[in-house]
C-alpha cells in the first residue's frame, strides 16, 4: 500500500468503499482497512435512494448499481386484505425516481471493484488499535492477520467502522440515544403469491406491522415486529415456519415462503453523536448515526457523510481551501443525521401501535393525508432524501452576505474559490476538478 497515504479510512464497508473511492478519484492516496476477511455476504442495507444514486453518477458506478438492483416504484399501506394508502415514487424530482433495491453485499462488490480498478486495494484482516493526534498528524496503530503491528502516519483519520465503532471510542464521544422496546424479525426468502410483487408492502395488523420487500422477482425481505422485547439478551432467531406463521395472520393471504437465505432477530437501537469530527478525526455512517431501517436511509446517509466529507479533503489537501473548510462536515451532516432519525423513529412508533383506537386513527389520517398528491409527492421527495440541504451550513450565506451561522466561517474564510449562493444550497452537489488547479462551479 502507498506510503505516501495522507488519510487512513477505518472500515471498507459501503461507507468507507465510497470514501476511499472519490479520494482517491480526486487524487488522493488513502489507506482503508478492515479487520473482516471479505465483505459481507448478506443483503443487509438493500435501498439505494436517488439521491444517492446521483451521487454515483458522477463516479461512473450508477449504471453497475442499475444493471444489478431491483427498480421499486412504490410502496403500498394495507391492514391485510384492505389498502389502506398508495406511495408512488415515480414523482421523485430525479433522473431516477425509485428505490433501487440491491443486496448490500452486491452494493459492496461494485464499490470494491471499482476501487481495486483504480489501483486501491482493501487491507482486509487489518485493525486499527488506536491512534492520537500528534504535532498536526494522526498517528494510528494498526494490527494484522499474524499479530504485527505498524505505526501508520496520515494527516486525517476516517471512522467508517460502524456501530461499534473503535474509532469514535477512542475520541470518547457520546453515543447517544437508546434501544426500542420492541424484539424484530428479518427474513430474506423466496416468495410467492403476492398481488403486487413489484411493490413495498406494509401490512398493519393489530399483533403488529409486517414489511415485504422485493429484492428480486423472486427473492423478498420480510420484517415483523415481534412485541415486547424480553430481557436484555438476544432472541433467537426465527425459524421459516415461524415467519411464515406471522405473514399468513398479517398478510394479504396466499403468500408461500421458502429457500430461507437470511433469518434473524434484532432490536432498534437509535443513536447519534453530537459532533461528526474531532481535530484531525472524522467520523461517517453508523459509526456516527443507528436509526431505525423504517425508510431504508441508513446506508444511504452515511454514503452522503462520504460524498460530503470526501470532496472538503480533497479541496483542503491540494491547498485550495482553508482548513476550516472541514468545520462545515459536521454542521452539515449531524444535521441530516438528526433528521432522518426522527423521521425514522416516527416511522417506527406508527407502525408498532397496538392500541386498536390508535390504530383506526392512524390508518384514517394516512388514507386521508397519501390521498392528497401534494402530501404523497412529499414522503416520496423526503424518502429519496432528494431536499436534503444546508441552509444552515456556515458555507450558505444570505444573498446579503450575512453568515447563517453566528460565529461560523463563512466561504471567504475558508479560503475556497467559492460561488456565493443564496440557501438552500447542496455543497454535495458542488462539480469538482482536481486535475488542473482546482476549481469549483455548482453542479446544474
Amino acid at each position: 500500500m502507498p506510503d505516501n497515504a495522507r488519510i487512513l479510512i477505518s472500515g471498507a464497508g459501503p461507507v468507507g468503499l465510497t470514501m476511499a473511492l472519490e479520494l482517491t478519484r480526486y487524487g488522493i492516496p488513502v489507506r482503508i482497512v478492515d479487520k473482516a476477511a471479505s465483505r459481507t455476504d448478506k443483503s443487509k442495507a438493500i435501498a439505494v435512494w436517488s439521491r444517492t444514486l446521483e451521487l454515483l453518477e458522477r463516479t461512473g458506478l450508477v449504471q453497475p448499481f442499475l444493471d444489478s438492483g431491483f427498480k421499486c416504484h412504490g410502496t403500498q399501506f394495507s391492514n391485510g386484505p384492505q389498502t389502506i394508502a398508495r406511495v408512488s415514487l415515480d414523482s421523485i424530482q430525479s433522473p431516477y425516481p425509485f428505490a433501487l433495491i440491491i443486496p448490500q453485499s452486491e452494493t459492496e462488490h461494485i464499490l470494491e471493484s471499482h476501487l481495486e480498478s483504480l489501483g486501491v486495494t482493501v487491507e482486509r484482516q487489518v485493525e486499527l488499535t488506536g491512534f492520537e493526534e500528534r504535532d498536526g498528524r494522526v498517528v494510528s496503530t494498526i494490527r494484522d492477520q499474524a499479530g504485527r503491528s505498524e505505526m501508520v502516519q496520515t494527516e486525517w483519520l476516517v471512522g467508517c467502522d460502524g456501530a461499534h465503532s473503535l474509532v469514535r471510542n477512542g475520541l470518547g464521544m457520546t453515543f447517544a440515544g437508546s434501544t426500542q422496546p420492541n424484539d424484530w424479525a428479518l427474513a430474506d426468502v423466496t416468495l410467492t403469491g403476492l398481488a403486487n410483487p413489484d411493490e413495498i408492502g406494509i401490512f398493519w395488523h393489530a399483533d403488529g406491522v409486517l414489511a415485504i420487500f422485493p429484492i428480486t422477482h423472486e427473492r423478498f425481505r420480510i420484517i415483523a415486529d415481534l412485541g415486547q422485547a424480553r430481557g436484555e439478551g438476544h432472541r433467537v432467531d426465527p425459524t421459516l415456519e415461524e415467519v411464515q406463521a406471522i405473514v399468513d395472520r398479517r398478510g394479504p393471504g396466499g403468500v408461500r415462503l421458502s429457500n430461507p437465505i437470511w433469518l434473524a432477530a434484532f432490536r432498534i437501537n437509535e443513536r447519534k453523536v453530537r459532533d461528526y469530527n474531532r481535530g484531525q478525526v472524522f467520523l461517517a455512517g453508523d459509526a456516527a448515526h443507528i436509526h431505525s431501517p423504517a425508510g431504508g436511509q441508513g446506508m444511504n446517509t452515511g454514503m452522503q457523510d462520504a460524498f460530503n466529507l470526501s470532496w472538503k479533503l480533497a479541496m483542503v489537501a491540494r491547498g485550495a481551501c482553508k482548513p476550516s473548510l472541514l468545520d462545515s462536515y459536521s454542521i452539515e451532516r449531524s444535521a441530516v443525521g438528526d433528521a432522518v432519525l426522527r423521521n425514522a423513529s416516527r416511522m417506527t412508533d406508527a407502525a408498532v401501535l397496538h392500541n386498536p383506537l390508535a390504530q383506526a386513527v392512524r390508518n384514517k389520517i394516512v388514507h386521508f393525508a397519501l390521498d392528497l398528491p401534494r402530501v404523497q409527492h412529499r414522503v416520496a421527495q423526503t424518502l429519496a432524501e432528494i431536499e436534503i440541504t444546508y441552509t444552515r451550513s456556515p458555507l450558505t450565506v444570505a444573498a446579503s452576505g450575512t453568515e447563517s451561522i453566528r460565529g461560523a466561517p463563512g466561504p471567504a474564510s475558508a479560503g475556497c474559490p467559492l460561488r456565493r449562493i443564496s440557501p438552500p444550497s447542496d455543497p454535495d452537489g458542488f462539480r469538482v476538478s482536481l486535475s488542473s488547479g482546482i476549481q469549483v462551479s455548482p453542479s446544474p
